[in-house]
């Protein structure tokens, strides 16, 4: 079966007629892939073209990614690389991957949930006020890279695509990388609050203007909703967590979604109908009817918000009770103009001052948006968005 489904992968270099369905496949078999073409010494292009067509079942772990490594023959093969582990960030492991351990029991999963409760009220929502340097790559589709002068990002490197696709910038690729000081209150990045003068949307593309999900009001409306359940065992940085799945209802969520921008089209003017009896008492020509008047369409960009119900997953260290990984998946509807938030935040040690403290080190947020808005209903098409973020340079506010 494996080098049937490899076969119809490297089918996609050689056929004239470019093949545009997505195909799914394990993180085995995109290795096998890749160290096919490595072996046929294929172009970074080729290479490139043919994962921008994958989409993984499993997840893509920073593990795996290094096995990768020998199999890249470029850069273009390396953005893609990270755009299938950001896809596949909030997915399991391939199983190979996952321990052997059989479940723990009831009463050792309780154990664990109070070590988690307890770490996080007395330690987690003790952090200090802090500022960070946030460094966010942006990965979109149906969109070209921007121009190192256009005023969207810092330290832009534009992406050159040569490709046999008619339209390869129908397929996610890199977009920019931002880099900024952003502020964080007991864990959680704090809204800025300086004026964003960038047209969202009508530049195609969309801001996320809420901060990611926090961790406190995370855990306690996952342990207040009774849903929290064991789910697995996983590896994550060499060390064994557990990882416990939950739902929250809408009556009990406060996961805000805030989303910039998308168009309402709406028309102004005045339209004036006549017919051959009235068409000359209110300026029309000709013997028919008609319409005049001053008609015209305006279109007003507004942010998507809402407080929705979502589900998730905590993975906790079971000795300590330390939180190193949150998910959380909004339950949106079919009919809103966003389609997926889904983010996912890793935990680690760093260096603050003399202390080592338990924060945020890396994020993934996956987002789908019907990019039209409200408007164009039968021009139906959505837009997939990926940021990948990382958080360095952590430093104590003084003062506060």
């Amino acid at each position: 079966m494996k080098l049937i489904i490899q076969a119809i992968l490297l089918l996609l270099l050689c056929i004239s007629t470019p093949v545009w369905a997505i195909r799914t496949v394990t993180v085995g078999e995109l290795e096998d892939l890749m160290r096919t073409m490595h072996q046929q010494n294929k172009s970074d292009a080729e290479v490139a073209n043919a994962l921008k067509q994958l989409q993984l079942s499993e997840q893509l772990t920073v593990a795996r990614m290094n096995e990768l490594v020998a199999y890249v023959p470029g850069r273009l093969t390396t953005e893609q690389v990270y755009v299938l582990e950001a896809r596949s960030a909030d997915l399991a492991p391939p199983p190979a991957d996952l321990p052997k351990d059989p479940a723990p029991d009831q009463s050792t999963q309780k154990a664990i949930l109070t070590k988690a409760a307890n770490y996080v009220t007395s330690v987690y929502e003790s952090l200090p006020s802090l500022s960070v340097t946030k460094t966010t790559l942006r990965f979109q589709d149906n969109v070209e890279a921007l121009a190192a002068n256009s005023g969207l990002a810092g330290g832009v490197t534009d992406v050159v695509t040569t490709s046999s696709f008619n339209n390869a910038s129908s397929f996610i690729h890199f977009i920019n990388s931002t880099e900024a000081t952003v502020s964080s209150d007991r864990g959680t990045e704090k809204p800025s609050t300086e004026k964003d003068k960038t047209v969202w949307g009508a530049n195609r593309m969309i801001a996320l203007k809420g901060p990611d999900p926090s961790l406190s009001v995370v855990f306690q409306q996952a342990q207040s909703s009774g849903t929290l359940q064991f789910s697995r065992w996983e590896l994550v940085n060499g060390k064994k967590v557990a990882v416990f799945a939950f739902s929250v209802s809408k009556k009990k969520a406060h996961l805000p979604i805030n989303v910039c921008c998308f168009p309402n089209v709406a028309e102004a003017g005045i339209a004036r109908f006549y017919n051959a009896t009235t068409g000359a008492a209110l300026g029309g020509s000709g013997g028919g009817g008609g319409v005049i008047g001053n008609m015209q369409t305006s279109t007003n960009w507004h942010p998507f918000k809402s407080t929705v119900p979502y589900h998730g997953l905590l993975y906790i260290e079971p000795s300590t009770g330390i939180v190193v990984r949150m998910i959380t998946e909004p339950e949106l509807k079919q009919s809103d103009v966003v389609h997926q938030v889904d983010t996912r935040v890793d935990y680690g040690p760093v260096q603050v001052g003399k202390s080592v403290l338990i924060l945020p080190v890396k994020t993934f947020i996956n987002t789908l948006v019907v990019p039209n808005g409200d408007s164009q209903a039968g021009g139906y098409t959505t837009r997939c968005t990926l940021f990948t973020s990382e958080y360095k340079n952590y430093q104590v506010v003084s003062g506060k």
